[in-house]
């Protein structure tokens, strides 16, 4: 993830050959979500990022927060990678990164911003090995929830050696005056990164158009089959502009 490489000509035609493989889903089953927990745990595991446990899951009080998202990225079937999309606006400000860097984020939701927060973003260890595009089809759900919900900015609240990544897909810039604690991980420090989504879309889809999504697909990603939602800026990018081409993943996602 950290690699200087430029990925238009060497990860994209890969990428775009296993999007036609993939299927977007939103964790709402018990099943799903204990197969999820359990694949943040060998992955974080993987990492050196925590201690074994016995329970072998990993979850927090977040994952049932009316503003969070919880997806699976899906190859051939199989439970490959997950993120968890939370949307931040004035009346919802649930997430580990309003706490973490709450005096950089507060005073723009103070403002009316409407901020998308990706976070617990994780690979099933062998299937990555297998699998290398895919951190780029699994973060671009952030850039589609922040089509999706008109946001004004996309963040990530990420490791410090992970800067570049996000610094290369989506253009973002180091908001925060230094690395701070994160919670659960003693030994790593995050910072948080941020862009600006109204002016940087186009040049995001430009470099990476496989970031497209249609209005279609957008709605099957966020539209959940329980009340739970969070309130958000009801007019979409997609109302404004005229409509993208679709390109979307199999399944849910159609």
């Amino acid at each position: 993830m950290t690699s200087g490489a430029e990925p238009q000509t060497v990860l994209l035609p890969r990428g775009a050959a296993l999007f036609d493989r993939i299927d977007y889903r939103l964790i709402e089953t018990p099943e799903d979500r204990d197969n999820l927990y359990l694949m943040r745990y060998r992955a974080y595991l993987h990492a050196g990022l925590i201690e074994p446990s016995e329970s072998r899951r990993v979850t927090d009080r977040f994952d049932d927060a009316p503003n969070t998202w919880n997806f699976g990225v899906y190859v051939d079937g199989e439970l490959c990678s997950s993120v968890r999309i939370h949307v931040l606006t004035s009346d919802w400000r649930m997430s580990y990164t309003t706490e973490v860097f709450g005096d950089v984020l507060h005073p723009r939701l103070d403002r009316g911003e409407v901020l998308i927060d990706p976070c617990r973003f994780v690979a099933d260890p062998e299937k990555h090995q297998r699998f290398p595009e895919l951190p780029y089809l699994t973060v671009r759900l952030a850039f589609v929830a922040c089509d999706h919900f008109n946001a004004d900015t996309g963040l990530a609240m990420i490791r410090t050696d992970h800067q570049a990544f996000y610094r290369r897909i989506f253009l973002h810039e180091t908001i925060s005056p230094e690395p701070r604690g994160f919670p659960g991980w003693p030994t790593k420090k995050a910072v948080l990164m941020a862009s600006d989504f109204r002016n940087q879309r186009e040049k995001v889809l430009t470099r990476f158009p496989i970031m497209r999504s249609s209005a279609f697909e957008r709605r099957m990603l966020f539209q959940r089959s329980s009340p739970r939602q969070a309130a958000a800026r009801p007019v979409s990018l997609a109302t404004q502009r005229p409509p993208d081409v679709a390109v979307s993943a199999t399944g849910s996602a159609r």
